[in-house]
């Protein structure tokens, strides 16, 4: 380390994408739901994927050709089931892919969900060193979307400065697993990263795996953090966690967006329905884990709702996309800057033809992408957020 003798204040200026950072004595935690939002949530689910830095990156110029993050990862491992990949570091110069890396050691997190157990194995640090060329230029370090890390420092054998990035208009989107990531192997394949960086904006992804629940607490949380382009994602997680009737759905969207509003009155907000999933198209929740495909070593799901149940309140996908619309419709009589935008125009029946989910709800790589690719021109090129994106 001795010949990186510059060290960069981990700070807001250079952290971009989080909504908090948590200082420690391990170093630096990146959140993405605030301290209050966090002290409300009971969820471990919902505790652990606000952390994993989706849609995070470190930016930053330099002269250095080399520089090196010290990283401490938390993953988890489930027993029983396969081994998730290690999370992927990437390093951009001047908007161009030069170095991929991943963190070996860290700390692992073994859950026993059966016996409700977890164990703790701890590990060292890693140090990612990265090789740069020559001149002055913009870096940015993607951060992975699927662990969780404790920032320690940023060495550089030349200074580093913030880079200044006034001016972009920023993108406060909310969605659930799929818009964290979910299958994308790599940072910047996310479906909402890949359109942020299409369309030249500042994106603050508030995708969290499993935490799409129209809680009041994440809504608070938007309504707080300065934003000139709002859009969420609705509905997966209301279904395949069986976790409202359409009774109380309606009313808790409204309240939802009714937040959101307290904060931005006028901004363009755009309420986005779920992209299709077979499995939950017509059946309800709740969704488990397919035992027959653990048994196979891979991940699968099913739904294990009756269609049946629909008629009685139960929620389905079908009717999601029904309500949001409706509910859009009617807030349009008096908020001229609300919209809706039909999930399977992202990824629709067709698509699954071509491009089935593997585990029949997470996209792959692949459809990541491609709904990100669709989601920049439907939206910032040709769309409602195409007077503030910066393309």
């Amino acid at each position: 380390m001795t010949e990186l003798a510059f060290e960069a204040p981990l700070t807001a200026a250079i952290v971009k994408g989080v909504v908090e950072l948590e200082r420690t004595a391990e170093g630096l935690i990146l959140h993405r739901l605030p301290a209050k939002a966090r002290a409300q949530n009971d969820d471990p689910q919902l505790a652990m994927a606000e952390a994993q830095p989706s849609g995070v990156r470190l930016a930053f110029r330099t002269a250095a050709r080399k520089v090196s993050l010290t990283v401490l990862t938390t993953r988890r491992d489930f027993v029983g089931m396969p081994a998730r990949p290690l999370g992927v570091y990437e390093l951009y110069v001047d908007g161009v892919l030069a170095q991929q890396l991943s963190a070996e050691g860290g700390r692992t997190l073994r859950i026993d969900m059966r016996a409700g157990s977890t164990e703790v194995v701890d590990g060292p640090a890693a140090v990612l060193s990265f090789d740069l060329p020559a001149g002055d230029k913009q870096v940015e370090i993607w951060l992975p979307h699927n662990e969780s890390m404790v920032l320690q420092a940023l060495h550089a054998d030349a200074p580093i400065s913030p880079e200044p990035v006034a001016g972009r208009p920023v993108w406060l989107h909310h969605g659930s697993s799929i818009s964290q990531g979910s299958n994308a192997i790599l940072p910047t394949g996310i479906w909402t990263v890949f359109a942020a960086r299409r369309a030249g904006v500042e994106l603050i992804n508030l995708g969290f795996g499993g935490g799409a629940l129209l809680d009041p607490f994440t809504a608070r949380a938007m309504r707080d953090t300065a934003a000139d382009l709002i859009s969420v994602k609705l509905g997966i997680n209301v279904v395949n966690a069986d976790l409202m009737r359409l009774r109380a759905f309606g009313p808790a969207v409204h309240g939802f967006l009714d937040t959101i509003r307290d904060g931005h009155e006028a901004t363009p907000l755009l309420v986005i329905g779920p992209i299709h999933c077979p499995i939950h198209e017509e059946t309800p929740g709740p969704l488990q884990f397919d035992t027959a495909a653990l048994a196979e070593g891979r991940v699968g799901f099913v739904a294990t709702g009756q269609s049946a149940e629909v008629a009685a309140g139960k929620l389905s996908l079908r009717v999601i996309r029904e309500r949001l619309k409706a509910i859009v419709e009617q807030r349009q009589k008096s908020d001229a800057n609300i919209h809706y935008l039909d999930g399977e125009a992202l990824y629709g029946p067709d698509d699954h033809a071509l491009m089935p989910l593997p585990d029949r709800v997470h996209p792959d790589a692949a459809t990541q992408q491609m709904m990100g690719e669709r989601f920049a021109t439907l939206v910032f090129e040709g769309g409602v957020f195409a007077p503030l994106a910066a393309h």
